[in-house]
């Protein structure tokens, strides 16, 4: 068995009500001046705790800049305003944008190094500051991984800087927290999540330590997505579906995505379609291509997902990826790439993009070719 390192927050704190742990132990703790990125759309849900995380003699900074999927240009815009600042400790409350966000601008916040420079695997020197992440989403699991994705406007393309040290020193994940969160971006968060079990359990790189986490997330995701899309309030779908998401959180550094993520960037990152929308687009497609390399384990997947026909592994497998388009038309989302204005001659552009992302080509079961892309790419249309 191969080696496997897992990096997680030194402190990860789950359940309902913990924002107010955070509130306590920050006021009781040694960092002085917070800078916090929030989420515009949680401010008010989360005010009451930050008033008395000032009532408690805490300096806070609060930016509210980011409404969308981060570019470079946000990044650095909010990297100079907590230069400004010069808080202790940096923390994002809201969803993977932010929270990608917030742990960039605290591994840049005392660096020269340009975040051009930092794209890739392991090219960070260090951070120097405090990190606390509380996500109010349920998809990207950021709280818990060692990545974080901006768009590079240059080339329209989505970028990642993975690194150690942008795990956080603590992550606080209250399923309270996402209740307010609307349908639409439920469902695509939440399809994330299962986008990143999913991948990660059919992987060429796969591992049974996070094996476990990624079919567990797949349960948990699958079993009550439909419930938190009905009713936001439900907080034991949210509870399990904030669950899903950490255990996907999980299965990003030691083992990643694959194919749906790659073929996914173009979609966000020429034509603005949201990174969990654009995943569920592609996921059941992805899966039937990838089914013919490891029956086994997509069927496995589709056990997970609640499909529990006696049929032999590859017709099992294929009742998984009907699972999912079930799930996908339970919770709203139906949409073709046409419903975007984008026009089929884009698709060659796209599929010569998409093939460059390597770092999750290299872990899919099967070689895509460009045909193989397009022919996606057209499926979905």
């Amino acid at each position: 068995m191969r080696p496997i390192t897992l990096l997680q927050p030194e402190r990860l704190i789950f359940g309902n009500g913990c924002i107010n742990q955070f509130v306590t132990e920050m006021i009781s703790g040694k960092q002085s001046q917070l800078f916090i990125i929030i989420s515009p759309h949680v401010s008010a849900l989360c005010m009451p705790a930050i008033e008395e995380i000032r009532a408690g003699g805490i300096t806070v900074t609060l930016n509210n800049q980011i409404e969308a999927e981060p570019t470079v240009e946000v990044f650095l815009s909010i990297l100079q305003d907590a230069k400004k600042f010069n808080p202790d400790c940096v923390v994002g409350i809201g969803g993977g944008s932010i929270l990608d966000t917030a742990k960039l601008i605290a591994a840049f916040l005392h660096s020269e190094q340009s975040i051009y420079d930092a794209f890739g695997i392991g090219k960070l020197p260090g951070r120097s500051v405090g990190l606390i992440c509380l996500p109010t989403t349920s998809g990207t699991g950021s709280e818990v991984s060692p990545n974080a994705i901006l768009l590079d406007s240059n080339d329209n393309l989505k970028k990642g800087v993975i690194s150690p040290y942008l795990v956080p020193d603590a992550a606080y994940i209250d399923p309270e927290l996402t209740v307010t969160i609307p349908p639409n971006i439920t469902a695509g968060t939440g399809i994330d999540a299962l986008t990143h079990c999913i991948e990660a359990y059919a992987n060429l790189n796969a591992h049974p330590v996070i094996d476990m986490y990624a079919l567990e997330g797949i349960k948990l995701i699958s079993a009550s997505i439909t419930r938190a899309v009905d009713n936001g309030s439900d907080l034991e779908a949210r509870a399990d579906l904030s669950l899903g998401s950490l255990y996907g959180g999980k299965c990003l550094g030691p083992v990643n995505t694959a194919a749906v993520h790659a073929l996914s960037y173009p979609l966000g990152g020429r034509y603005h379609i949201a990174h969990g929308l654009s995943n569920a687009l592609l996921l059941p497609h992805v899966m039937e291509f990838n089914i013919v390399e490891m029956p086994g384990r997509y069927a496995n997947i589709a056990r997970a997902l609640g499909v529990h026909d006696d049929l032999p592994d590859f017709e099992l497998a294929m009742k998984g990826v009907e699972r999912i388009k079930q799930l996908l038309d339970a919770c709203g989302i139906s949409m073709r790439l046409s419903e975007f204005n984008i026009p089929r001659d884009a698709f060659e552009e796209m599929a010569e993009s998409a093939l460059t992302v390597k770092r999750f080509l290299k872990n899919n079961p099967r070689t895509l070719t460009k045909n193989d892309v397009l022919a996606i790419y057209e499926k979905i249309y």
